[in-house]
């Protein structure tokens, strides 16, 4: 299992941990709270595979994914009394499910001859599609359209990618670099509230 398989694994978990915990949150059954931890956990990557046709999907052509995801929504179930009450502990698996889907997708963009770009696009969809998906099924304003640097965290992240890709950095330390200034932007973004411009009612005249 080569080093960026195993991170992938990786955030596959971390999502799907954090899909659990909202299902959970939200006093879903066992069943729906497979279905959220599953669309938080692949949704991303399901969005992306069908947009530039890469065949087979993510977790259709590897069944690791489904296990790594049961295997998740498992863990949540027995240790939900010690990490439900944590106050960071969804920020702690969102922040590695989206920097670690926010280079996959980037890298897979490359891999298809994107224009970087569009690279970039795939990857940002990779990282935020399967929380809006968790967040619309479970009744909440998708997290990315009203709090936090999310998505941008996710575009500063790929974009050092891209700008290092030309010189032949070694992947896995590349992909290190990348996923921390993700994990940098997001983590200092919450740390002092910062938060993009809003766009003021008073604007449209109301």
């Amino acid at each position: 299992m080569d080093v960026i398989y195993a991170i992938d694994i990786a955030g596959t978990f971390a999502f799907a941990i954090s899909g659990a915990l909202v299902a959970i949150r939200k006093k879903f059954d066992v069943f729906g709270v497979i279905i959220i931890a599953f669309v938080t956990a692949v949704g991303g990557g399901m969005t992306r595979d069908v947009l530039i046709n890469a065949h087979p999907i993510n977790w259709i052509g590897d069944i690791n994914y489904i296990w790594t995801i049961l295997i998740a929504v498992a863990a949540t179930f027995l240790f939900r009394s010690k990490i439900a009450p944590l106050r960071r502990t969804m920020f702690l698996f969102d922040t590695i499910g989206i920097s670690v889907f926010t280079l996959l997708g980037v890298q897979k963009g490359i891999n298809f001859n994107l224009h970087p770009f569009v690279a970039l696009v795939m990857g940002m969809s990779s990282a935020v599609m399967g929380g809006v998906i968790r967040d619309v099924l479970t009744n909440e304003i998708p997290l990315i359209f009203h709090r936090e640097i999310y998505a941008s965290a996710c575009l500063a992240g790929g974009i050092v990618y891209l700008l290092l890709y030309p010189l032949n950095i070694n992947e896995d330390i590349l992909f290190v670099i990348s996923a921390g200034i993700i994990i940098l932007v997001r983590t200092i973004a919450v740390q002092y509230k910062l938060e993009l411009p809003r766009i003021k009612k008073d604007v449209f005249g109301k």
